[in-house]
C-alpha cells in the first residue's frame, strides 16, 4: 500500500493500541498532525510541552501501558527534557516523538533546529533520528518495545520534516508492519533477562528460612512489573514485614497487618528503624536510593541482602548483594515462593515471632503525630491530607508535587490500592503533579484523581488547568500553600541558622481562587479547620470541570521524623511531640 510517512506514523501509533497523545504542533511536526484528524487516537493540547511529558507519564504511572507525547524541533524537544529525565529516574514507560528539521538542513543552524537525539541521549532509554520514511514503522515498534520491556523507560524517536511531508517525495513508502520476528531479529543485543536463577533462589530462600530479623525491602519494580499480588502472597507465606518506598507506595496494603509503610529520609520511624535492625534484607525492585540509605557505611549493618532487579546494573551499584538475582520480580518473587516451599512447611522456618512483637512495639511507641486545633486558626497540611483521605473513594488516585506536601502525603494517605500513587521520586520534578493527575485522569477516568499541590509547584505547571478545563477533564487539585518554598525553608531553618533566602511566595500574590477561576475551574479558599470536611466534600460531587481548593496551611510546619543528610538512619529525628513525650 503507498502511503507517506505522516500516515505511517500515526497508522503506527495505531497499531500499537496507542488511543491517546499529549501534545503541542510546530512547524516540524506539523506534517504528522494532518492526519491525526482522521485517526481514533485523541490528541489532548496541552500549553507547555513539559505538561505533555508528564501527562504521558501520569497516564503510565495510573495504567501501566506507555503514555505518548509528540511535540516539535528545538524549543519543542528541549522542553520535555525535563521530562524525560524525571520518566527515566522512575523506570516510566513512555515514547516521545520529536519533530526535525529537514534531513538536508541538520546541522545547519536551521530555524528550531537542535541535536535533539544529543540532548537527550542521557535521559533516555534509547533515542533514534529516523532518516528514511519506510523505517518508521519498525522504529516506531521498537520504541514500545524498548519502552515497555526490561526495565522500562522513556524512548524517544526524532522525526525530520521531510520523510513525514506528503509534499515532498522523501516521504513516499510502501506500508509494511514489522512482525514480532522482525523487531527480536532488528535488536539482536536487546535481550532483558527476566527469569532468575535457580541455583541464586534457592540460595534466596535458604537465607530467607534462616532469618531471625527479616525485612522485605519493596521498591518500585513491583509495580513496573505487576508484582504486588506475588508480593503480598509472599508476605504472607513467611510473616516477613514489608516497608514500601516512596515509589512503591501501594504495591503492598497499608492496611495489612505486615505493612510498615515508608522508609528513608522522611519514612517513619519502625520502617527506618526495622531496615536498621534487620538481619535479612530482601530488597525487591529497589534500588537503595540515597534517600532511602541515608549515610551508606551506617545502613542495615548487620543485614545479609537478597537483591532482585531486571536491570543488572542495580545490583552491587550501591550495596554488594549476598545473593543479587537478575530477572523479573513478579517471577522471580513466584520462583523464591516455590523454593520456600519446596524446603518444607512454617515449622523448616525460624521463628520470627520475637522480632514481630519488637516491630509492633516501635509502631506503638512512634506514631506519625501532629497537633491541630479545631478552634484554631493554624490550618495543619497533615489535618487537610486524613480529611482528603477520609472523604474521598478508597481507590481515590493520588499525584503529588515535591517538596514537603509530597512527603506528607505519602506519609498520611492510606495506599491500599496498586497504581493509586503518582509521583515524582527519583528527579524530584517541581510542577510534576498537576499535569500527571491530568495524564492519569484521562488514563483511568473511571477513578477520582487529587493532585496534591505545594504553591511553589503550582505556579509552574498550572497553565495545564487550562487543558484540563477545556478537555472536560476533571481533576481535583488540593493546593497547599503556606506562602514558602516549604521543604527549603525547613532545610534553612534547621541547617542554616533560620537564615530564609530566597523562600518566600507569598500568600495573596497570586490570587490562586481568581486564577483557577479564570482557568475554567471551581475554586474555594480554605482557611480554617471547620471549612475543610465541606470544601473537600463539594469538591468531589463536581465532575464536569477541574476543581482548586486553596488551603491556607501552616507555614512553620515540618516533615518528621527526619533522618538530616549525610547522617545514619540511626539518628532519625522523630519531631519536638514526640520528642516532648519523652520517647
Amino acid at each position: 500500500m503507498n502511503t507517506n510517512g505522516g500516515q505511517a506514523l500515526i497508522k503506527s501509533l495505531e497499531l500499537e493500541g496507542v488511543e491517546v497523545i499529549f501534545g503541542l504542533p510546530g512547524g516540524a511536526i506539523l506534517p504528522v498532525y494532518d492526519p491525526i484528524l482522521d485517526s481514533p487516537i485523541r490528541h489532548v493540547l496541552v500549553r507547555h510541552e513539559q505538561g505533555a511529558g508528564h501527562m504521558a507519564e501520569g497516564f503510565a504511572h495510573a495504567t501501566g501501558r506507555p503514555g505518548v507525547a509528540m511535540v516539535t524541533s528545538g524549543p519543542g524537544a528541549t522542553n520535555i527534557v525535563t521530562p524525560l529525565a524525571d520518566a527515566y529516574m522512575d523506570s516510566i514507560p513512555m515514547v516521545v516523538i520529536t519533530g526535525q528539521v529537514p534531513l538536508p538542513s541538520i546541522g545547519t543552524d536551521a530555524f528550531q533546529e537542535c541535536d535533539t537525539v544529543g540532548i537527550t541521549r542521557g535521559v533516555t532509554k534509547h533515542n533514534e533520528l529516523v532518516t528514511r520514511a519506510e523505517d518508521i514503522p519498525m522504529a516506531i515498534r521498537q520504541a514500545f518495545h524498548i519502552a515497555t520491556t526490561g526495565r522500562p523507560g522513556p524512548v524517544l524517536v526524532d522525526i525530520p520534516k521531510d520523510i513525514v511531508d506528503p509534499r515532498n517525495p522523501a516521504s513516499a513508502m510502501n506500508w509494511h508492519w514489522p512482525t514480532d520476528a522482525d523487531v527480536s531479529s532488528s535488536m539482536p543485543g536487546y535481550k532483558p533477562t527476566t527469569k532468575g536463577h535457580p541455583k541464586k533462589i534457592k540460595e534466596a530462600a535458604v537465607l530467607i528460612a534462616t532469618a531471625r530479623q527479616p525485612v522485605i525491602y519493596a521498591g518500585g519494580g513491583i509495580l513496573k512489573a505487576r508484582a504486588a499480588e506475588a508480593l503480598r502472597e509472599l508476605a504472607e507465606l513467611t510473616g516477613i514485614p514489608v516497608v514500601t518506598t516512596l515509589m512503591a507506595r501501594g504495591a503492598f496494603p497499608d492496611d495489612h497487618e505486615l505493612c510498615l509503610g515508608m522508609p528513608g529520609m522522611h519514612g517513619n520511624y519502625t520502617a527506618v528503624t526495622s531496615i536498621q535492625k534487620s538481619d535479612l534484607l530482601i530488597a525487591l525492585g529497589s534500588r537503595f536510593d540515597d534517600r532511602v540509605t541515608g549515610k551508606l557505611d551506617g545502613f542495615a549493618p548487620d543485614a545479609r541482602i537478597i537483591h532482585v532487579d531486571i536491570d543488572p546494573a542495580e545490583l552491587g551499584k550501591v550495596r554488594r548483594a549476598d545473593v543479587p538475582i537478575v530477572g523479573d520480580c513478579r517471577l522471580v518473587i513466584e520462583e523464591i515462593i516455590k523454593a520456600l516451599n519446596a524446603l518444607g512447611g512454617p515449622e523448616s522456618r525460624m521463628d520470627i515471632t520475637p522480632w514481630r512483637q519488637q516491630v509492633s512495639a516501635w509502631q506503638e511507641l512512634y506514631p506519625l503525630i501532629y497537633e491541630q486545633s479545631i478552634d484554631g486558626d493554624l490550618l495543619k497540611p497533615q489535618y487537610v491530607l486524613e480529611q482528603l483521605r477520609d472523604r474521598s473513594p478508597a481507590d481515590t488516585i493520588v499525584a503529588s508535587g515535591v517538596g514537603q506536601h509530597q512527603m506528607w502525603t505519602s506519609q498520611y494517605w492510606k495506599f491500599n490500592y496498586p497504581y493509586t500513587w503518582v509521583n515524582s521520586g527519583g528527579l524530584g520534578t517541581m510542577g510534576f503533579s498537576i499535569p500527571a493527575a491530568i495524564g492519569a485522569k484521562v488514563g483511568r477516568p473511571d477513578r477520582t484523581v487529587w493532585a496534591v499541590d505545594g504553591d511553589g509547584c503550582f505556579q509552574m505547571t498550572a497553565q495545564e488547568l487550562v487543558t484540563a478545563a477545556t478537555e472536560r477533564i476533571p481533576v481535583k487539585i488540593a493546593l497547599l500553600n503556606n506562602a514558602y518554598l516549604g521543604m527549603v525553608r525547613q532545610w534553612q531553618e534547621m541547617f542554616y541558622g533560620e537564615r530564609y533566602s530566597e523562600v518566600y511566595l507569598s500568600p495573596d500574590l497570586p490570587d490562586y481562587v481568581k486564577w483557577a477561576e479564570a482557568m475554567g475551574c471551581v475554586a474555594l479558599r480554605v482557611e480554617s479547620p471547620d471549612e475543610v470536611g465541606p470544601a473537600i466534600d463539594k469538591a468531589n460531587e463536581i465532575n464536569d470541570r477541574p476543581v482548586v481548593l486553596e488551603f491556607r496551611t501552616d507555614a512553620s510546619e515540618k516533615v518528621f521524623p527526619m533522618v538530616s543528610p549525610g547522617t545514619s538512619n540511626d539518628q532519625i529525628d522523630v519531631g519536638p511531640l514526640q520528642n516532648g513525650l519523652g520517647r
